[in-house]
């Protein structure tokens, strides 16, 4: 029996999962080694759950990975030798990306491979084979350039993720670059992550670059790292967002950064319809349908009917994108994963802080927006000081006997209403905000309930943003809460994306989606942004104790475990603490 490595903090096991000793001194290291190529499962006090996946192999691949870093890894870090069925799922299917190319000829499209007998069972499988045109020799077929998204997408569901070497359209031109000042007077210097995350991005204008995925935390400059794929493509670009003040915040950026010009960006959405050479536009608009009747027998959509239906789909078609940017592309609907089967000739750039879907489409990123191309471990860019250092803790609410007795008697969705919106909550708001009234601290309030919303910001005369307080409005209120002039406000779900807030420094949850990780992502990353003068940013979380929302903030942990972040679980009344804001 091969030795036990008494230092090794992780055990791997045959079914792919990987347990991880938290309280092991090589811990960090261990996880920080084994995360580009598995995801979180669990993560219980002493022992954290992975697990390696097709998907995971995959995007460790696309990042420059080989099967033999991967196994190295684990067996650098593992108590025990690594199960041979692991190596060998892990030297097979990493070993599959590359195996099936895309490629562009004089003649058409074409989906080529080397071995002529495992393209012989890929091009016979029932899904791929409609998407054959005819075939050039034992290893070559000849697809449908019109088919080119879907045809990689049941490729990857396959298993058989192909790499995509078929190029892409020029787009019409557009000179555009960085500026070395800020039109407001500030030096304007790419960070080294950034340059490289674009750089690999575009791959010196190969077909090796062009689509993918860049993954780093909110305040880590995300906007930047697109602007600078702008500089490097200089061409015609849309941008989609997942809501208007993200759209905003992407045109005063553009113009404050680059050389664009206001006649040079454009916005798209309900309040505006203009197009220009960089386009600005929601998620939400390019989703928008035209009422169409149908008879029963055709209540069932086919894509034709919903490429008919969605009223702003020519803002894809008719126009010479060279770039298209998906903001927050985990957001991104299913309609538009279907336009985006159809434009990818277009190159394609997703940004997002985690590729977490809580609808499962992960593999809809990987095959339609491209694999992940770049991403950093949220503490190592913490540890170099681009983003606030972070103390996150979870509070646990009581229930009065009342409310104990109404939980108990409700259906499950009552269940979660009541413990989500429990009274006690406030107090604890109350609580926080005396705490940190002295030092000044910018604090933002978010929540799922628009009733618990509206109740807690009239007791505490705190202004409130949700989704029907009016455009023009929350501007107000952002910017009064950027410049100081507001020190606390408060936001329903609308404050999750891409809002620039960057002197938040604590954010209070009371209330959020039933355990979304992703959630999670957006809403620390609400006050992961520098700070002026080295503040630590600090993020509370309110969760009605011995209740469904317990269990929902397992999961949701399962983020902040994924990017190294510790957590402390505090119980309410806060007032036993002398100090809950320190570690």
């Amino acid at each position: 029996m091969a030795s036990m490595n008494i230092e090794g903090a992780i055990i791997v096991q045959s079914n792919m999962e990987i347990l991880v000793e938290v309280h092991n001194k090589n811990y960090e290291e261990a996880r920080d080694a084994i995360a580009p190529f598995t995801e979180l499962v669990k993560s219980p006090e002493h022992l954290h759950t992975y697990k390696i996946s097709h998907l995971s192999l995959w995007n460790a691949a696309s990042t420059g990975l080989t099967a033999q870093n991967v196994i190295d890894r684990l067996e650098s870090h593992g108590k025990y030798p690594t199960p041979a069925p692991v190596v060998t799922e892990i030297e097979e299917y990493m070993g599959r990306y590359g195996l099936l190319r895309l490629i562009k000829t004089a003649e058409g499209l074409a989906l080529e491979a080397n071995n002529s007998i495992l393209f012989t069972e890929i091009r016979r499988l029932k899904e791929v084979a409609p998407h054959i045109l005819r075939l050039d020799g034992d290893c070559r077929a000849y697809v449908d350039s019109g088919r080119r998204g879907h045809l990689k997408m049941v490729l990857t569901l396959a298993g058989f993720p192909v790499q995509d070497l078929a190029g892409y359209v020029q787009g019409d031109p557009l000179p555009i670059k960085m500026r070395e000042t800020t039109l407001e007077g500030k030096p304007l210097v790419l960070r080294d992550y950034q340059k490289e995350a674009a750089q690999v991005f575009y791959a010196s204008g190969s077909e090796k670059g062009g689509s993918g995925v860049i993954v780093l935390p909110c305040g880590s400059g995300k906007t930047i790292i697109g602007m600078a794929a702008m500089a490097l493509t200089q061409t015609r670009t849309l941008i989609l967002t997942p809501n208007i003040s993200a759209a905003r915040q992407w045109i005063r950026e553009l113009i404050d950064k680059t050389t664009l010009t206001v006649n040079d960006v454009k916005e798209y959405s309900g309040d505006v319809k203009e197009i220009g050479p960089v386009t600005i536009a929601t998620y939400q608009i390019l989703t928008q349908r035209k009422r169409v009747k149908k008879d029963s027998e055709e209540e069932k959509e086919s894509e034709e009917e919903i490429k008919k239906e969605l009223t702003n789909f020519p803002l894809f078609s008719a126009h010479r994108w060279g770039l298209m940017i998906y903001d927050e592309v985990h957001l991104l609907p299913a309609p538009v994963f279907r336009m985006s089967a159809e434009m990818q000739a277009t190159r394609r750039l997703g940004l997002t802080a985690t590729l977490v879907r809580e609808d499962g489409k992960e593999t809809e990123v990987f095959s339609l927006i491209g694999p992940k191309k770049y991403d950093i471990p949220w503490r190592v860019l913490e540890a170099q000081g681009w983003i606030a250092t972070a103390d996150c803790s979870e509070v646990r609410v009581p229930m009065n006997p009342e409310l104990k007795m109404k939980y108990a008697l409700a259906e499950t969705r009552e269940k979660i209403n009541i413990a989500s919106t429990n009274p006690e909550k406030n107090n604890v708001v109350r609580e926080l905000l005396a705490h940190y009234s002295e030092i000044e601290d910018r604090i933002l309030i978010i929540g799922q309930y628009i009733d618990q919303l509206e109740k807690l910001s009239a007791e505490l005369h705190i202004p409130l943003i949700t989704g029907k307080t009016p455009n023009k409005e929350r501007e107000v209120l952002y910017s009064h809460f950027r410049d100081g002039t507001l020190q606390h406000l408060m936001v329903s779900k609308v404050g999750n994306f891409a809002i620039d807030l960057p002197d938040a420094s604590i954010l209070i949850q009371i209330s959020g989606t039933f355990g979304s990780r992703q959630e999670e992502a957006q809403r620390l990353g609400r006050v992961l942004r520098p700070k002026a003068d080295g503040r630590q940013a600090h993020f509370y979380t309110l969760v009605t104790q011995d209740t469904r929302e317990q269990e929902f903030a397992m999961n949701r942990q399962l983020f902040l475990t994924e990017q190294g972040y510790a957590y402390k679980v505090l119980k309410a009344p806060l007032c036993n603490f002398e100090n809950p804001g320190t570690p």
